[in-house]
């Protein structure tokens, strides 16, 4: 159920024609990057939130400096059902961004096992490693952000992102073990 924090939304309007070229894929971007739910084309709901309403204000600066036009409504919805199909809606999108992840988080798991299996548990492929888990961090959290009313993959996805840090650490463990005193790895 939606709570009643959810009555309010912002209803965004954006033209940004004779403006900047580049104008209209940043918004574009900004606008999904922060949830929104298009209703048709430069006309989107987001969810009336502090941090939301912050993020659209600076975005209408910004729009209004490179010449384009944007109109932020807050609005209300009274009909539990339409708010509803909204947060559905963004929910919806939210986790299909989550299956993704899902998706494709084996991948880090089946990488890291062929490189134990192959021996090579070592210090540059726990960069590697280290590198891609925090890039699927970074992507998580930004679908997180988004997630305004809990999305059903959200729990899955940071329960597989903590097994695919402990599978990191006993990964790294294995490497340090390999290590010989002077820290060159051992020979084969």
């Amino acid at each position: 159920m939606v709570n009643e924090v959810d009555v309010r939304w912002l209803l965004v309007s954006v033209t940004t024609a004779g403006a900047v070229p580049s104008l209209r894929m940043q918004v574009w971007r900004k606008l999904k990057g922060l949830g929104a739910l298009y209703l048709q084309q430069s006309v989107c709901l987001l969810p009336d939130r502090p941090a939301v309403a912050a993020s659209v204000a600076e975005l209408g600066e910004r729009v209004r400096a490179d010449g384009g036009r944007m109109r932020v409504v807050h609005i209300e919805v009274a009909d539990e059902g339409e708010r509803r199909e909204l947060a559905g809606g963004m929910t919806a999108a939210v986790d299909r961004e989550y299956a993704e992840v899902l998706e494709r988080l084996p991948s880090f798991f089946t990488e890291l096992e062929m490189e134990s299996g192959r021996g090579r548990a070592v210090f540059a492929e726990v960069e590697e490693s280290e590198a891609d888990l925090e890039r699927f961090r970074s992507w998580v959290a930004k679908i997180e952000a988004r997630d305004y009313f809990d999305a059903p993959r959200g729990g899955q996805v940071r329960a597989e992102l903590a097994r695919a840090g402990e599978t990191l650490a006993a990964f790294e463990t294995a490497a340090l073990a390999g290590e010989d005193a002077d820290g060159a790895t051992p020979s084969r």
